[in-house]
């Protein structure tokens, strides 16, 4: 590995970040194409469901450049035909000489990839920038090595963490500029989950109200209702966008919720939340933003359920009221929940806060990996 490789794949890592968004269910995917010199010839992202993939982008723009040259791929090139023929074959046709990857794929239908391209003389060297290539593309590893989509909990608070005042208003803890920056992260999720209490406080839209990234289906409203008490008039039914009613197998599920609802085992304080991932799983949904209220965040938050969490922090102070985080599963201090920053950025006057889960396995990790090349 070269400080040619990092450099020109780090180019690909930035590439693949543009298709954040869109692509689901598929990756995102950034290339590079250099021509026999080292030269750039072309670069290209995949960025939509359905298009064409980055490596075929980036052949196009190289055109006969490409020849003789080497590519950088974030995820191993697919070796399957589905909308989009195999980039394998594609990149062989384009007599790419070297091929440089930094995620083998983990999907058994579209893997093999680097092998077919070994198979015919090309020289494949993997294991390149790995963790970065894997942080861009958590949540499509989530979904594909977990079996479950990647989970978001987006929450506002005031600096001593109060979601609301002793009254129960909330609107507005945070500036425009807060709320503008959620509304982009509900345009790249793939669904937005609320509670009922919150449906049943605040009558949310849970609408994306700016304008959506490229995406084969819209973001889909989940509201999880064990008892089915949600209203015949509450928007989160309206035409908008589509919504899915998770309730508890044994609920009465009233007429207008009969298109709606999906029945689930129900246990101890609601419905099985391991059940519902797998339904939004089955469902082709990628990506999650838990937004509604502390129950639901400390019910997912005690399942394990929580990849990253999102903190809107307003330079306020209430002193009572509702927490942003109800009740987590935790007892003592040894069973804290710790987590470790991975952004800390201001929106107009309030702070957002990225993290992710400290103690837990990454589960968009594969293990330890090192670069090969043969």
């Amino acid at each position: 590995m070269t400080s040619g490789d990092i450099l020109h794949m780090r180019r690909a890592i930035a590439l693949a970040a543009r298709g954040l968004g869109g692509t689901s269910p598929n990756p995102v995917v950034g290339c590079v194409i250099l021509d026999p010199s080292g030269q750039v010839a072309g670069e290209g992202f995949h960025a939509y469901a359905g298009g064409p993939h980055a490596e075929v982008v980036a052949l196009r723009e190289a055109g006969e450049r490409a020849r003789g040259g080497t590519a950088y791929v974030t995820l191993e090139p697919c070796n399957h035909t589905g909308r989009t023929g195999p980039c394998s074959t594609a990149l062989l046709e384009a007599g790419v000489a070297r091929v440089v990857v930094a995620v083998s794929d983990p999907n058994p239908k579209a893997a093999g990839g680097a092998a077919v391209l070994r198979r015919h003389g090309v020289l494949v060297h993997e294991g390149v920038l790995t963790a970065e290539a894997e942080e861009v593309n958590a949540a499509w590893l989530t979904f594909v090595r977990a079996r479950r989509p990647y989970v978001t909990w987006k929450f506002a608070a005031t600096v001593d963490g109060r979601s609301a005042a002793e009254d129960g208003t909330s609107q507005w803890i945070t500036s425009p500029e807060a709320r503008a920056d959620v509304h982009r992260l509900r345009a790249g999720s793939d669904a937005v989950v609320a509670g009922i209490g919150t449906v049943l406080a605040d009558d949310p839209r849970l609408t994306a109200r700016v304008p959506a990234p490229l995406r084969a289906a819209p973001v889909l409203r989940v509201v999880v209702d064990p008892g089915a008490r949600t209203p015949a008039a509450a928007r989160v039914l309206d035409a908008e966008a589509p919504t899915l009613v998770a309730v508890a197998e044994d609920a009465t599920v009233p007429a207008h919720l009969s298109h709606q609802a999906v029945r689930l085992p129900r246990v101890p304080g609601g419905i099985d939340l391991h059940a519902l991932m797998a339904e939004l799983h089955g469902r082709q949904i990628v990506s999650v933003l838990i937004e509604g209220g502390p129950t639901l965040a400390g019910a997912f938050l005690r399942e394990g359920l929580v990849d990253r969490v999102v903190g809107y922090l307003a330079p306020a102070l209430l002193g009572a009221g509702a927490a942003a985080l109800g009740p987590a599963g935790v007892s003592t201090i040894s069973e804290i929940h710790r987590l470790e920053f991975a952004e800390v950025t201001p929106v107009g006057p309030d702070l957002k806060l990225v993290l992710r889960p400290k103690s837990s396995v990454d589960s968009t990790s594969s293990g330890p990996q090192s670069p090969k090349e043969s």
